[in-house]
């Protein structure tokens, strides 16, 4: 895609806004079973915004992604979101139709492209808050075009694109209804939102140790797992965005590691570290190693590692056409049982 054709999208200036094991040579995956349910802002500190919440410092969250991204051994630290990338082209698939022009949100090194061919997608846009993430963008047969934009600000017209993908991005966002409303925005009629992102259980087992250490050793605890969305608020989240004909359905993948520590180094590679506002920076030396304890006593294998579950959440929704049939997306998930 030639510049001229991305600066047509772009609005003008005065517009608005199961398991792996994980060693430190290899990882080895065994997806769980896939279970169908039903569901029915940014600024400069935590209580900046107009009315929205804004749980996530998104000015860290950059940082720690352009940092993730130009580590020299980062590609190790991949294997979650080339697999649900695999897993989101997957879907697109299964749509089983051309998407001429086709938005990546928040797609970093373009985990989903690489499964695509240029059949499917004719043109892709990739967007990711992480200047260094998009300059190290894997390569594609698709004709690809980076734009620097944040998730929460998407700077294109609207009835842009046929197609809208996301993979482990909107889980850092802050305000998660206004950016469905934008995707459905830019989305053209009868075009198509399909994404995934980090569910409610995530890190669980990290989340229960932390805190039972920390209340021994501390007396009290403070979240260092950031918040995730809960799959029975994703089908609301989608249908006041006024998607129509939804889908949701929810994988469970457990990643075992030799212990905490390794979990949490990998977490960082990832980008993946917390940057909810009210995080604390720093654990106490006798706090990690009781968390250690905890987490092999509560969670460990014979083997001596430790699991970490990554709940994922996929969703898709369609922009309303008059050419779509009357469609109840409850009924398709319970289905699905």
């Amino acid at each position: 895609m030639s510049c001229r054709g991305v600066q047509k999208l772009l609005q003008g200036a005065g517009s608005g806004p199961a398991g792996w094991t994980r060693t430190p040579c290899c990882c080895r995956l065994r997806y769980g079973p896939c279970r169908a349910r039903s569901g029915p802002g940014s600024g400069s500190g935590p209580g900046s915004g107009s009315g929205s919440m804004n749980v996530f410092n998104r000015e860290m969250k950059r940082r720690q992604k352009n940092w993730a991204a130009v580590l020299q051994d980062g590609h190790q630290y991949d294997y979650l979101r080339e697999e649900v990338g695999s897993r989101v082209a997957d879907r697109v698939y299964d749509v089983a139709r051309s998407f001429p022009l086709v938005l990546d949100l928040g797609g970093g090194k373009s985990y989903i492209a690489e499964h695509l061919s240029k059949e499917v997608v004719q043109r892709l846009v990739l967007t990711d808050v992480s200047q260094q993430a998009l300059k190290l963008g894997r390569r594609s047969d698709i004709p690809t075009r980076s734009v620097v934009a944040d998730e929460e600000f998407l700077p294109f017209r609207e009835n842009s694109f046929h197609l809208v993908v996301s993979s482990l991005s909107l889980h850092w966002i802050n305000d998660l209804p206004r950016v469905l409303s934008e995707i459905h925005r830019v989305l053209k009629p009868d075009g198509v939102f399909i994404g995934a992102m980090a569910g409610g259980d995530t890190l669980y087992e990290l989340r229960c140790s932390l805190q039972l250490a920390q209340s021994e050793r501390e007396g009290g605890f403070s979240p260092h797992v950031s918040p995730y969305t809960a799959v029975t608020d994703l089908g609301n989240l989608l249908g006041r965005a006024r998607f129509n004909m939804l889908t949701v359905d929810v994988d469970d993948v457990q990643v075992h590691y030799p212990g905490i520590m390794e979990l949490m180094t990998d977490l960082q590679g990832m980008g993946e570290s917390n940057c909810a506002w009210n995080r604390r920076s720093m654990l106490h030396r006798d706090t990690m190693l009781a968390a250690a304890a905890v987490y092999k006593e509560m969670y460990g294998n014979p083997d001596g590692s430790v699991p970490a579950t990554f709940q994922i959440l996929y969703m898709i929704g369609w922009k309303p056409h008059e050419s779509q049939q009357s469609f109840c997306w409850t009924c398709r998930i319970k289905a699905a049982f």
